[in-house]
């Protein structure tokens, strides 16, 4: 019996995608679990593994590299020995009875972001010896091998990230023809939009200059459909207040000098304090499932995070049982990818609460938007040194704006005050609350 391969939904609003490459050979033996294609949805590019196992026919009709695909559409099949592709297409390409041969060996064990740097450097993982647990291939494995199979990589052989090849096509950018700029010659979008007028490209100044038209990528109208959704399935409120960051700043200054591999941003260190907040106050995190609430199990949480493409909100997975240097760590490597376009769609589900800091920008307050199906989501000011009265004493001290965005058809003004007083306790006396955490 012959199975379809169809283009899956990777977001909630997704209903096309790009078809960006093909992981498996016409003819290959093809596992459960086995990534077959890749796929950009709406915000990421994402490997699509097999539901079902049998021998890969990839028909005529099947989406060349950069098409774009309708959700559901049939690409492929996977058959039996000997079976045909069903229909028309199957009626001249009947699977040839493979001969009899010893069961593959397993695939090495390696994260999807690993055997994707494999596959971008012509690494056979089979060949690399993993240095993790059990066995397991880390990136570190693959350092060595890297700069031999980088020189192996030509001008029309060079991949180009998800957001690259989406810049290119609006702009009408042979993105073949550039150099990139990223690991083994990876064409970034930085290097579409640096293309000079001798490649054909357009230039940043073309694109953004008065009168210009800029077409509307993908991504943007994503964006500007969940905003809509949001605001038109929610009753928003906003709460704001002020509090004394002076003790927020002294701690991560202590971690600067303390001279560590890892700094915790002052992002970092709010998610940690939230998370602690929300299992004191879970309501804040409850979602509507049909006629009822649900609290989730797991405390994720989502932060903003500004890149070229746009915004895009990654998760940090069960921040509670991270620590604070671990949670930085994981956080780092979330925003690297997300402003790298290495993102994967599941990196920005699951959240029950989203973090966004406008500080860096000097604004003071705002309104954030709620992240759907959250229920609330938390602004970040900046931090300003001001005059302040201390035991009746005019002193310097940091001021920092917080701005709460909070659901009322989900959430009451006092519950959503009071957590509110909560965090801003918390972000005042951070140290006793770090220490405090299991």
């Amino acid at each position: 019996m012959a199975f379809e391969i169809t283009i899956p939904r990777l977001g909630w609003s997704m209903e096309e995608g790009t078809f960006v490459r093909w992981l498996k050979k016409d003819g290959d033996v093809v596992k459960p679990g086995d990534a077959v294609f890749e796929l950009e949805g709406e915000k990421a590019a994402q490997d699509i593994e097999a539901v079902d196992g049998g021998i890969l026919r990839i028909p005529a009709t099947a989406p060349q590299p950069g098409t774009v695909v309708a959700v559901g559409a049939i690409i492929g099949y996977l058959v039996g020995d000997g079976e045909q592709i069903p229909g028309p297409a199957g009626a001249s390409a009947p699977v040839q009875t493979a001969p009899v041969v010893a069961a593959p060996a397993p695939a090495p064990a390696a994260a999807p972001s690993v055997r994707r740097m494999a596959r971008e450097l012509g690494l056979n993982l089979a060949d690399v010896t993993g240095s993790g647990p059990a066995g397991r291939i880390t990136a570190a494995d693959l350092r060595p091998a890297r700069p031999a199979a980088e020189a192996l990589v030509s001008v029309r052989s060079r991949i180009a990230s998800p957001r690259a090849r989406r810049l290119a096509r609006e702009l009408g950018v042979d993105w073949t023809r550039l150099p990139g700029s990223g690991r083994g010659g990876r064409v970034r979008a930085q290097d579409i939009m640096s293309a000079t007028p001798a490649t054909g490209a357009a230039t940043t100044a073309s694109v953004t200059v008065p009168g210009a038209t800029i077409p509307i990528s993908r991504h943007r109208r994503t964006i500007a459909d969940r905003m809509t959704y949001s605001r038109q399935n929610t009753a928003p409120v906003t709460l704001t207040t002020r509090i004394d960051a002076t003790n927020l700043v002294s701690l991560r200054q202590q971690f600067k000098a303390a001279g560590g591999d890892v700094v915790p941003s002052f992002s970092d260190i709010v998610i940690k304090l939230v998370s602690m907040a929300l299992e004191k106050q879970p309501l804040m995190m409850a979602q509507w499932a049909g006629e009822q609430l649900v609290i989730p199990e797991q405390i994720s949480i989502g932060m903003a995070v500004d890149t070229d493409a746009g915004l895009l909100v990654p998760v940090v997975r069960d921040v509670p049982s991270l620590s604070l240097m671990d949670l930085s760590v994981a956080s780092g490597d979330l925003i690297a990818r997300a402003r790298t376009g290495q993102l994967k769609a599941g990196d920005m589900q699951g959240g029950v609460f989203t973090v966004t800091n406008l500080g860096a920008f000097g604004i003071d307050a705002f309104t954030p938007i709620i992240n759907c199906p959250e229920a609330a989501i938390l602004g970040l000011g900046r931090i300003r040194r001001e005059p302040a009265v201390v035991d009746n004493q005019i002193v310097p001290r940091d001021q920092m704006s917080l701005s709460l965005t909070f659901d009322h058809r989900l959430i009451d003004g006092a519950p959503a005050a009071r957590f509110l007083q909560t965090i801003s306790q918390a972000l005042e006396t951070p140290s006793a609350w770090l220490l405090s955490s299991p």
